[in-house]
Formats: structure tokens, C-alpha cells, sequence
């Protein structure tokens, strides 16, 4: 039995492997598919460049690529959609499964639990203590399957590993906000870096809102939270303006390990007298699960734990606005949606507004109550979009990206559609994509 393996971290493989990314993949083409699986990935803009100058997003799809071309019995995937934008995600997912097609066996092991539904036929589900022991359930149908993950229950082997059920809303979990003075005002802005310009259509955010920015790789969402956390000027437009003293609590995309010493020292250093407190330890601690870090070094952090940690640290500053870049990499399904409800729950303990940028549809949908589309060209031209509700957002995105998502009638998750199916036909046509509940 010959298999292949596509590994977890992608951004190791240049310390081992050198050269230019297309004579790479030609040598490793076994089975005559590279020209099409490098149009389907998109490969042709990196294909002359050497694998040490490139992003994880496009390590990512040259990993993907590779692993393809070889010829395997056995395909193993582990986290496909790591630093992907939604429709990179896609792409991968259909190109993966284009494998089924020769009668090839595909296991993926994946957090993103939408493309997870589009990629798979059956599912296990793995629940336990992490770092102790692990548990493989029996083989369910995808829908059962990510159903039965979502409800904590195992019904065929009466197992509960989880004590409350992951509920989502058919409708934005909040009321829209309207009263009251904005928090934060940005008028339109530009922000130019060599070969790619930034446009800022004016919106606001108010206290108690979670705002999530969608959009493709290269697109400026980045760009954009440094302008609204001061760290970037824009280049013409002025910068946002809000209420006097505004307190801005920033976790980036790229997480530093400059700190020496534990990780209860760098919360201490932030939260002060607060770091004792039950609620700290109840609304942040317990949520974020970085109570069991907290006697180790920042620096030994692998990154699911440095993210949890940075995450911790951005939510423990007492801050009006609150900026997340990309908080669920790294993270498995459950600590993706825990960290979504704590973001929740501190944004409207606090009267707080936050930004988070998020590739996750699933997360988006748990998190936001408004979206910010980003379109544009990619490393070329961006342009922000005003702030709108959650469904005309999703509709917007998604039109751009060609893809449908429909409500699963028990979990009420979102499921992308098939592409041709005749839901996907049907929603196009209609022009609603997001939120069709399906019996």
C-alpha cells in the first residue's frame, strides 16, 4: 500500500526541501496531472519562484499540489485549509477530491468544519483529554458525523464528551445596533505599498458590535486593521476617529515570541490585580483553556497555544475597540468556537466594539453581528467596503465567490452546497446565497 502525505506544518517545508516551486513539482509529477491541478490551485503566479519566499497560504497550495501528483493508494491530508481564504479553501477541497473520481482513498484530518462537509462522505469524530489520551469513534455519514461533533453526544456509542451542545443562529445572534453615539468613525482612506493600493469606504462601529472582515488573501484586511489601531497612517482620508482616549487592544496575524518568561507573568503584566480575580478566571482563562499554560514559557508555545495565549492577552486589556487578526489559526473546532463566544461575551460585557478578521465561514457566522466585505484584485488593489448586516454581507461574499452555503434544519450550521447541485442552481438563480434552510 503506497501512501502519500501532505504535512501539518507547511511552513517547515522550505528548511528541508530548496528550489524553485514548478521544477520541484515536475520532478514529483508521478501521474501527469501538474498542468491541471497548478491551474486549479492557482500556482501559476508562484511557479518560478523558490519555496523560501513564499507565504503559508502559498506553501500551502504547493504542498497540496505535491501531494496530489504522487502516485498513492492512500492520500493523507492534515489541515488543507490552513492560511487559505474561503475560495483557496475551495479550490483545495474540490482538487482533493477530484482523487475520489480514480478510486483513490482520501483521509483529511481538518478543523474547518465547512469545508470538512464539502470534502468528505464519512467522518470519525476523535474526542479526549489533549496531551493524555484520544478516542476514535465509529464511522458516520458527514452530516450525521459533524451533527453528532456539534451535540457532544454519540448516540451509537452513548458517549457524552462534551457537556453543552454548539448551537448556531439562523439569524444574527444580536439585535442590530442603532442607539447611542458610534465608537468609532473612519471616512474613506487610502493606504498605498509598492504595486498595491488600499480604498476605505467610510462606516462605523458601535459599542456591543462584532464586526467580521471576509475577503481573499492579499486583499488589505490587514492593512486596514493597522490603520484602525493607529499602527499604519493612511496616505490620504483622515485617520478614525472615535471618542476621547479610545483604548485599542491589537493581536496580530503573526504572533511574536519575544516575551521572556511565563505565560502567567505576560497576563500578569496586563491585567494586573485583575489576574486573580474568579472572573478572569472564569471569562478568559477556563474559555481560552490557557489555565493549563500558565507555568510555561511563552517561548516553548507551540502555535495552537501561542494563539490561544495572544488571543487571552489581546481580551485581557480593557479596551474600547478590540482587533483580531486571523484568531482561529492554529486552533481545532472547539476552541475556534469558544474563542468566538468569549470575543462575544467580552465585547458586550465591556460595551466594547470588536474587528475580526477571519477566513472561517463557521467562526464568522458564530461571531459577527456585521460584516466587512473586502474585494478587489489580490496584491494589486483593495477596497473596504461599509459595514452591512450579516446576511446581506454573506450574500455579497459569496456571490464573488461563487459558492452557496445552505442551513443544516437540526444544527441550523451552515453547509456549502455542491457546485450544480440543484440547491446551488436554485440559489444562484434567486440570488440568495446564505441562510436557505433546507427539511
Amino acid at each position: 500500500l503506497k501512501v502519500a502525505h501532505k504535512p501539518q506544518y507547511v511552513d517547515r517545508i522550505p528548511r528541508v526541501i530548496e528550489g524553485e516551486v514548478g521544477s520541484l513539482l515536475e520532478r514529483i509529477d508521478e501521474r501527469g496531472r501538474l498542468r491541471e491541478i497548478s491551474k486549479q490551485l492557482q500556482l501559476d503566479v508562484v511557479w518560478d519562484r523558490t519555496l523560501d519566499v513564499l507565504s503559508g497560504g502559498e506553501l500551502q497550495r504547493v504542498a497540496i499540489a505535491a501531494c496530489i501528483c504522487r502516485d498513492a493508494d492512500v492520500y493523507l491530508f492534515d489541515e488543507p485549509s490552513s492560511y487559505l481564504d474561503v475560495e483557496q479553501r475551495i479550490r483545495a477541497a474540490k482538487a482533493i477530491r477530484s482523487l475520489k473520481e480514480e478510486g483513490k482513498t482520501i483521509i483529511v484530518a481538518e478543523h474547518d468544519l465547512a469545508v470538512l462537509d464539502y470534502l468528505s462522505d464519512q467522518v470519525c469524530i476523535f474526542y479526549g483529554e489533549p496531551g493524555v489520551y484520544g478516542i476514535v469513534s465509529h464511522v458516520h455519514g458527514v452530516r450525521v458525523g459533524i451533527n453528532i461533533y456539534l451535540d457532544g453526544y454519540i448516540p451509537d456509542e452513548n458517549v457524552r464528551f462534551r457537556r453543552e451542545p454548539i448551537l448556531f443562529h439562523v439569524k444574527p445572534p444580536t439585535p442590530e445596533i442603532t442607539e447611542g453615539e458610534p465608537l468609532i468613525t473612519w471616512g474613506r482612506m487610502e493606504k498605498s505599498y509598492e504595486g498595491f493600493r488600499l480604498t476605505v469606504l467610510g462606516g462605523e462601529a458601535r459599542r456591543g458590535q462584532v464586526i467580521g472582515i471576509l475577503g481573499p488573501n492579499g486583499i488589505g484586511k490587514t492593512t486596514f486593521v493597522k490603520l484602525l489601531a493607529g499602527i499604519e497612517k493612511p496616505d490620504a482620508g483622515e485617520p478614525p476617529v472615535g471618542s476621547s482616549g479610545l483604548e485599542v487592544s491589537y493581536k496580530p496575524q503573526y504572533i511574536s515570541t519575544d516575551f521572556e518568561g511565563t505565560v502567567e507573568e505576560l497576563l500578569r503584566a496586563i491585567t494586573k490585580e485583575d489576574f486573580a480575580s474568579s472572573w478572569y478566571r472564569s471569562e478568559i482563562l477556563r474559555p481560552l483553556n490557557v489555565a493549563p499554560l500558565l507555568d510555561r514559557n511563552v517561548k516553548e508555545l507551540s502555535g495552537g497555544e501561542l494563539q490561544r495565549v495572544a488571543i487571552a492577552a489581546c481580551l485581557s486589556r480593557r479596551a474600547d475597540i478590540y482587533l483580531l487578526d486571523e484568531p482561529s489559526a492554529y486552533l481545532d473546532v472547539e476552541e475556534r468556537l469558544s474563542t468566538a463566544k468569549t470575543i462575544r461575551r467580552i465585547v458586550e460585557e465591556r460595551g466594547s466594539a470588536a474587528f475580526v478578521v477571519e477566513h472561517d465561514i463557521i467562526t464568522q457566522d458564530f461571531t459577527a453581528d456585521r460584516l466587512m466585505i473586502f474585494t478587489g484584485r489580490p496584491g494589486v488593489h483593495g477596497r473596504a467596503n461599509e459595514p452591512t448586516n450579516l446576511l446581506e454581507g454573506m450574500n455579497i461574499f459569496l456571490k464573488e465567490m461563487g459558492i452557496t452555503f445552505r442551513r443544516d434544519p437540526k444544527t441550523k450550521r451552515p453547509r456549502v452546497n455542491k457546485e450544480g447541485s440543484k440547491l446551488d442552481k436554485h440559489q444562484k438563480a434567486i440570488g440568495q446565497y446564505y441562510y436557505i434552510e433546507t427539511e
